[in-house]
């Protein structure tokens, strides 16, 4: 099966913080997995690792078969433009149309003047891509609102499309349920988990809400301190090591 993240003892600091250590860890293409632990443990940090956005100090991150350490600006960005990537504050312009945060996905890939066009006047092909998109996430009605007009549930469905639109190869998700009830955090990973499955994307997620990841991700990876505490099959985790994962004194240097 396809590697689509291959990482082997990659370390990170943020000055004397040690973020990760020691990290080994192989994602395949399609897969669907959640980063798990508590905050501190060093999810955020590995997501970024994931997403090509920091570079480890020590060994190494392959990334889409790719070392971004050896990449170019050019190349670097045109990587990064296959990896979809939702940050937890979502990343959206507030006083720009949803229209127009969607279309940004896409500069990645395009020259500066492509961009500037799909943003200030788009083609009807690109206005007829993210209304299906917006479709799919359902929110179509609301693509010529502002962005500051939505609710949270809403804005968080136009970073979806938005992230759908670069026509990623991968998709990770920074926390996308840590500030919802429970009945929005199913929704939430329910719109992931099938837009994954219907595009065929790679689905890596940081959490901490057990209950949730198990329920909709095969494979869990516990962080500790920096360090995978484990790495199985959510069907077969024992309760012994989810409670030693979420022990008082896990702080490292993010969530």
């Amino acid at each position: 099966m396809e590697t689509v993240f291959e990482l082997s003892q990659a370390h990170k600091s943020f000055g004397a913080v040690h973020a990760l250590s020691s990290i080994d860890l192989q994602i395949a293409k399609g897969e669907r997995v959640a980063l798990i632990g508590a905050s501190g443990s060093g999810k955020t940090t590995l997501l970024r690792l994931l997403g090509a956005q920091l570079a480890p100090d020590r060994g190494e991150v392959r990334v889409l078969s790719c070392n971004p350490l050896g990449l170019g600006e050019g190349k670097l960005r045109e990587l990064r433009s296959r990896l979809g990537y939702l940050p937890q504050d979502l990343g959206l312009v507030p006083n720009l149309r949803v229209l127009q945060n969607v279309a940004a996905g896409r500069c990645g890939r395009r020259s500066v003047l492509g961009s500037l066009r799909d943003l200030i006047l788009p083609a009807v092909g690109v206005r007829r891509r993210i209304y299906e998109l917006l479709a799919r996430v359902g929110i179509e009605e609301k693509m010529y609102d502002r962005v500051d007009t939505l609710s949270g549930g809403q804005q968080q469905r136009v970073a979806v499309a938005r992230a759908l639109f670069q026509e990623p190869a991968v998709l990770l998700a920074d926390e996308p349920v840590s500030a919802v009830d429970p009945a929005r955090a199913r929704d939430v990973l329910e719109l992931l988990t099938r837009l994954s499955a219907e595009e065929g994307l790679t689905l890596v997620v940081s959490m901490h809400q057990l209950d949730l990841a198990r329920e909709f991700f095969p494979r869990l990876v516990g962080l500790k301190y920096g360090k995978v505490h484990f790495d199985e099959a959510s069907s077969e985790l024992g309760s012994e090591a989810l409670s030693a994962l979420f022990q008082l004194g896990d702080k490292v240097a993010d969530s």
